[in-house]
């Protein structure tokens, strides 16, 4: 029996300036389906959903939903229209308690006589917390004090209490534990089952043939092809992406190739209290030293504490000279760069420029007799922006406007451009599509060539293994095992270490 149409998008358009984001797209998706949106980074997949959810105003073209044209301005009316989508960063409003967010936009059903029913509305708000299996999150409590993973779960609370038809999920599953995604996958079942519809967006090609129906294939704005997901594999989707075939060459090749003996970073009983406990190692000169484990391991919570950023951290990070790192600004000196999990809210500035984001930590490298140049400082940032290939329209837009790989370019660029010699990379390929992985993983074998020294903390196995030359597994805060990189070693050895 063929299933009722439930979203027609015909001829979507959108420029921002001379960027042609979304060029005369037109998707058919049905109820009852999970459709899955792929493309590389800068392809148009999340400003086509952002429209379709009012985050965007559509630049031409019409939405359909039930046979009924959508004339959408903003979420509010979006949620109204039965729409709803958990975003890629950060979709929670700080300085609000986890109901606020939870009902922001749809407070009416507790507001008598123009006073807010607060006990009603965080009452209502932890029965649906309860019922998601999140109930260790409290209504009343300020959204604040929960972690990155912890409000991406208020925010699916948020978007799908109401039961949408339409259920929009960009790049989710990246900032979410094994445990999260599968909540979230259930999420998803639910919604097909019910004979609404979901749009998955996920750079994870193994995750989108395994958890969507069918899949739509954007490239540099514009419509593909649509594929049913049982009739292909990771590399026919590759190649749609792109357009060509993706070469071999992705993770590293070598094996058995000695790393230096000479140690570049000493860390020796760090601990972070209620976050990691007594960890201590040597980094070498050209290594790059990979960390992986479970969420809430503690793994995260390494890299603030080795770049200075943990202000209650104890034990001690010492470089080769004996310089002391205890704070961000020392780390920075001394040529030590760190790149954030939370890449929006940690790593770049959003409402400003990409020339003044990859200037930032070499402002007194570029001064001269303490004035800074304008050109001077343009030309920089063309120059490492240019080298990481980021698509943009010059160094003077935002990043805010930029997709998320080209945001993640941009954070490379910066550290690049300071010439750092130790780069804490804190899941450097979050939210990344594959050809981009794929040069941030060349980018990091050649500054390994170069001598430069990489921890790399991730929660991808094949990437520990494909890129490491050493892997330290966390558990509970601690070190519980540590790997050489062998082609004999499985994921299987590592989540022995991890569970």
């Amino acid at each position: 029996m063929e299933k009722k149409t439930m979203l027609v998008a015909e001829h979507i358009d959108k420029r921002f300036g001379m960027t042609h984001a979304v060029n005369d797209v037109s998707i058919n998706i049905a109820a009852g389906e999970v459709r899955a949106l792929i493309g590389e980074n800068g392809s148009g997949k999340s400003t086509f959903c952002q429209m379709l959810c009012g985050i965007y105003s559509i630049g031409g073209g019409t939405f359909t939903l039930d046979g009924q044209p959508l004339h959408i301005r903003n979420q509010v009316e979006a949620n109204d229209a039965g729409i709803a989508i958990i975003v890629q960063e950060m979709g929670t409003l700080s300085g609000l308690t986890v109901a606020e967010n939870i009902f922001l936009g749809h407070e009416a059903p507790f507001v008598h006589m123009g006073i807010k029913d607060t006990r009603a509305m965080n009452r209502e708000a932890q029965k649906l917390l309860d019922s998601y299996g999140f109930g260790r999150i409290k209504a009343g409590a300020m959204i604040d004090r929960y972690n990155f993973e912890d409000r991406k779960l208020v925010e699916i609370v948020k978007a799908t209490y109401f039961k949408p038809k339409i259920l929009v999920i960009d790049e989710t599953t990246t900032a979410l534990s094994q445990n999260g995604r599968m909540e979230l996958y259930k999420i998803m079942d639910q919604v097909r089952d019910d004979g609404r519809s979901v749009i998955f967006i996920s750079h994870d090609l193994g995750e989108v043939l395994s958890r969507s129906d069918s899949i739509s294939i954007l490239r540099d704005g514009e419509y593909i092809d649509t594929v049913n997901a049982a009739d292909v594999t990771e590399d026919d989707l590759k190649r749609l992406m792109v357009g060509r075939e993706i070469g071999s060459a992705y993770y590293r090749a070598d094996y058995g190739t000695p790393v230096s003996s000479e140690v570049v970073l000493s860390v020796k009983g760090v601990s972070v209290p209620g976050e990691i406990q007594d960890i201590s190692f040597e980094l070498h000169r050209g290594e790059i030293l990979g960390f992986g484990g479970l969420s809430e391991c503690g793994m995260h919570e390494v890299g603030k504490a080795i770049f200075g950023a943990s202000w209650n951290r104890e034990g001690s990070v010492t470089l080769a000279d004996g310089t002391a790192i205890n704070d961000i600004p020392t780390a920075i000196k001394h040529s030590v760069a760190y790149t954030s999990k939370d890449r929006d809210n940690e790593s770049i500035i959003l409402n400003e420029s990409i020339r003044n984001n990859v200037v930032l930590p070499s402002l007194d490298d570029l001064a001269s007799h303490g004035l800074l140049n304008g050109r001077k400082l343009t030309r920089f940032a063309e120059e490492h922006a240019t080298n990481m290939q980021t698509k943009m329209q010059g160094v003077q837009q935002f990043v805010s406007d930029l997709s998320g790989g080209n945001k993640q370019k941009v954070v490379l660029a910066r550290w690049i451009g300071k010439g750092s010699d130790i780069l804490v990379l804190d899941s450097p390929t979050r939210g990344i599509d594959v050809k981009v992985k794929q040069a941030i993983y060349a980018l990091m074998a050649d500054m390994k060539k170069q001598g430069k020294s990489i921890i790399m903390i991730s929660e991808e196995i094949p990437e520990l293994l494909g890129m490491s030359d050493r892997i330290f597994v966390m558990k509970d805060g601690r070190i519980n095992g540590e790997f050489l990189r062998d082609p004999a070693l499985s994921e299987e050895d590592l989540i022995a270490k991890m569970v």
